[in-house]
């Protein structure tokens, strides 16, 4: 039996949910979000909460059970609350700016790097090496905060780079200090 998927997902004031096999869409005051649900598992949509169940005891079905219910938990979460990611650009001369919906880094590259911010994904720059992204779809962000961080990964000597807010970058050991 799936713990995650027997717990029911409670609805806010304000979300709508359109269940028409295989879409699942949930409507908030954040935005909609809609996405195509694996099959063998039933949704039973109340008024305030849904309720997940398998469609039967196989194995298959028992997975997509805590999976489809995760899904659906973060489509709810997102358009009530919203989701949100914050990155640090760390090093010397390394600072970030927004123009319109256009992250500009200067990350110690010949020119700056441009990063265009895709459509339901907004940026608050605080200072100048803090970047707060948010967003209704939890998956989105995820992959935009990824891609930003990918444009100049946490360096493992001198620790300079982009990172996740509060995340530990293990330093290595120079060549000197090996002896």
């Amino acid at each position: 039996m799936s713990r995650i998927g027997k717990k029911p997902i409670p609805l806010p004031a304000g979300v709508q949910v359109t269940w028409a096999e295989p879409t699942f869409t949930v409507t908030g005051p954040l935005g909609t979000l809609s996405r195509t649900l694996p099959g063998r598992v039933e949704i039973a949509v109340g008024d305030q909460e849904i309720r997940l169940s398998p469609q039967d005891n196989h194995r298959l079905s028992r997975s997509y059970w805590g999976l489809v219910r995760t899904l659906v938990d973060n489509m709810v979460t997102g358009v009530s609350q919203g989701f949100s990611r914050v990155l640090e650009v760390v090093g010397t001369g390394y600072k970030v700016e927004l123009r319109g919906q256009t992250l500009v880094f200067a990350l110690g590259y010949s020119n700056p790097v441009e990063f265009p911010l895709p459509p339901g994904i907004t940026a608050k720059v605080e200072k100048a090496n803090r970047v707060e992204l948010k967003g209704a779809d939890k998956e989105q962000l995820g992959q935009v905060a990824a891609n930003i961080r990918g444009l100049r990964p946490p360096n493992v000597y001198k620790g300079k780079g982009v990172r996740y807010a509060g995340e530990v970058v293990r330093r290595k050991v120079g060549k000197a200090g090996g002896r």
